[in-house]
């Protein structure tokens, strides 16, 4: 990167930190930033920095928010006796984006992953078990299917089940569009198991 000014070498290396952006997209954004107006740079930039600082996590489900509770925990229209526990934010905009699910959410912020050194204390776990009281009727987990997500589910059910609260898992199997000659055996024994009734 000796042919750049050190400002611009910078610039690249930041921007090729941040997840997806490699080396040559980085280049890229850095060039783009630069013939960009100033004011446009400053909005980038003033953006950046007031989303950083103005967010924070919902004091109720950990989801993104700018006050203490989210759009969704401070919303009346929200079905409170139904909490779906997913891994990370991004998982609430694809729930929401169904158009279906009306409860509310509980965001662990990971998964159990005794290789990686995550426990049960390192994620969001005690504050989903405070929330659940006599007004919660179901908790549907919605883990990803890999091998920390389903030890992370049958943990939290685990937990959850002696107090009496109906535990159900969202269903893993084909997706719509796919063949099944072309599914691998454990995504069919999944769609096996969540068969329902026509």
């Amino acid at each position: 990167m000796d042919q750049y000014t050190a400002p611009i070498t910078k610039l690249i290396e930041e921007l090729a930190k941040l997840p997806g952006i490699g080396r040559k997209s980085a280049q890229r954004l850095a060039f783009h930033i630069l013939d960009m107006e100033v004011r446009d740079v400053e909005e980038l930039a003033k953006a950046i920095i007031d989303g950083k600082k103005n967010t924070k996590h919902c004091q109720i489900c950990g989801n993104l928010a700018e006050g203490d509770l989210c759009g969704i925990c401070s919303s009346v229209k929200r079905d409170r006796s139904t909490i779906c526990v997913i891994e990370d934010v991004r998982d609430i905009t694809a729930m929401e984006r169904t158009k279906e699910y009306k409860g509310v959410y509980h965001v662990l912020h990971g998964t159990i992953s005794p290789l990686d050194g995550i426990g049960p204390d390192d994620i969001n776990i005690k504050s989903l078990i405070t929330r659940l009281n006599e007004d919660i009727k179901e908790v549907i987990i919605a883990t990803n299917p890999t091998i920390e997500g389903e030890a992370t589910a049958v943990y939290i059910s685990r937990l959850i089940k002696p107090m009496g609260i109906k535990v159900t898992r969202i269903a893993h199997g084909i997706p719509v569009g796919g063949d099944i000659e072309y599914t691998d055996a454990v995504t069919l024994m999944r769609a096996l198991e969540g068969r329902r009734e026509m």
